[in-house]
């Protein structure tokens, strides 16, 4: 059995699809189609960001609205719960109506909803627009994700996974300095950066092939329908990869959301400190996500690493004795989670077939975005828990640890379950 399986043996009733001979893609063509496809993974980053710094003149030009300082927040927020509540059956459209076709309906609908808080008064009206924009994220992650695994495969489709990841963590950086310097012309201004979309959608259109099922060539045929095979869904091997992702992201995003208050209860309190912290710590994910995609090793064998890298670094905030070995941690666990999201994506997407990919990726990406929404959920139930915030780290530290323990073991049952298969064969 080829080396990409998960790291548990399966009965042949469990067994998933491997990924088809690798054949390494090149060309023109295909370095504009990366493009369209790492440009269109931004695009939800773009909205998860870009409003951020121009929140506290929104609340102030609504602050006449009953609940405003809920709404308020919820206009940054409800895009990602849209996101993860939708994401499962948007996928199941993926794979019924094609990936191109949905992707370019979803780039162009993405641009009239994401500006539309540039016309309307209503702060009801805007959040319920947020909402929509969610709904267009959801379709957009979930094809770029999709037709990166249908046109590319083995360790050139792992790498492109990476590198995915690696885009949407630079792209967060650059998107919340453009909404700070966007929002000096006012609250509405950053809203115009959705327009950018209308600039991919026709290039998508154009330049992104129809695939059509484990053909991997530079150009597949835009003529050949993308079928959809009738035969049961993988649900029992992917459903242990997307618990574990949940878990996942609520560690991969926890820090992210926490960092300033931590380090406001060490007494740092400029902005521009903790945007230095912040930017450190986001350039750790990129570093991850490039060792991950530079490595020859499979998703297995990195998550072990992965996860313990985000205990050690839990821990170490738990610890910290001042601001400088708290962000030190924070960038442990970020190196962690730039290792382990594109691991836990490349692991997911090996148990697919092309006919099931839309649905699985889409399933796996509302898994994930939903630990996004919970994790500042968690990070408030451990803190009345335990006390402190800081103890809160300490709590995660000691789950990461058992979800690193865990995986190691399994890994290891993995290897000693394999090895004797050879021995086996000869005696046959």
């Amino acid at each position: 059995m080829p080396a990409s399986v998960p790291p548990l043996p399966s009965p042949p009733s469990e067994a998933v699809a491997d990924f088809p001979a690798e054949q390494t893609v090149s060309g023109p063509g295909h370095r504009l189609r990366l493009t369209l496809l790492m440009a269109g993974a931004c695009l939800p980053i773009l909205g998860a960001v870009l409003i951020a710094p121009v929140l506290p003149q929104m609340q102030d030009h609504f602050a006449d609205v009953p609940g405003v300082d809920a709404l308020v927040p919820m206009a940054l927020t409800i895009p990602a719960l849209s996101l993860a509540l939708l994401a499962p059956f948007v996928g199941v459209l993926v794979d019924r109506l094609g990936r191109k076709r949905l992707l370019v309906v979803s780039t162009v609908l993405y641009a009239i909803l994401g500006t539309a808080p540039l016309w309307l008064d209503s702060l009801g009206a805007i959040v319920a627009s947020r909402a929509l924009v969610g709904v267009t994220e959801a379709a957009i992650m979930t094809c770029c994700t999709t037709l990166l695994g249908d046109y590319y495969s083995g360790r050139q489709r792992d790498r492109y996974l990476a590198m995915q990841t690696m885009c949407a963590a630079i792209s967060a950086t650059a998107f919340f300095v453009l909404g700070g310097v966007a929002g000096s012309a006012g609250w509405r201004a950053p809203f115009w950066a959705y327009a950018v979309s209308l600039l991919l959608a026709p290039a998508m259109a154009a330049f992104l092939p129809r695939p059509r099922p484990d053909d991997h060539a530079d150009a597949p045929s835009p003529t050949v329908p993308e079928p959809m095979a009738r035969r049961p869904f993988p649900w029992r091997p992917l459903v242990g990869t997307c618990a574990l992702t949940v878990f996942g992201a609520v560690l991969f995003y926890t820090l992210q959301v926490e960092m300033a208050f931590l380090l406001d209860d060490m007494g740092v309190t400029e902005s521009g400190i903790i945007g230095l912290a912040t930017a450190i710590t986001s350039a750790a994910i990129v570093v991850g996500s490039a060792t991950f995609a530079k490595a020859g090793r499979s998703p297995q064998a990195w998550l072990p690493t992965a996860f313990g890298l985000c205990a050690v670094g839990f821990a170490v905030v738990w610890l910290a004795p001042n601001p400088v070995v708290l962000t030190l941690g924070a960038v442990i666990t970020c190196l962690g989670g730039g290792i382990m999201l594109p691991s836990l994506l490349t692991l997911a997407m090996s148990k697919l077939e092309f006919a099931d990919r839309g649905r699985g990726i889409g399933l796996w990406t509302g898994t994930f975005f939903l630990g996004q929404f919970l994790c500042p959920l968690v990070a408030l139930a451990l803190t009345s828990a335990v006390g402190t915030l800081e103890g809160a780290m300490g709590v995660l530290a000691l789950a990461g640890a058992v979800a690193t323990a865990a995986l190691g073991l399994a890994a290891r049952r993995r290897r000693i379950g394999a090895a004797p298969e050879p021995v086996q064969q000869m005696a046959g």
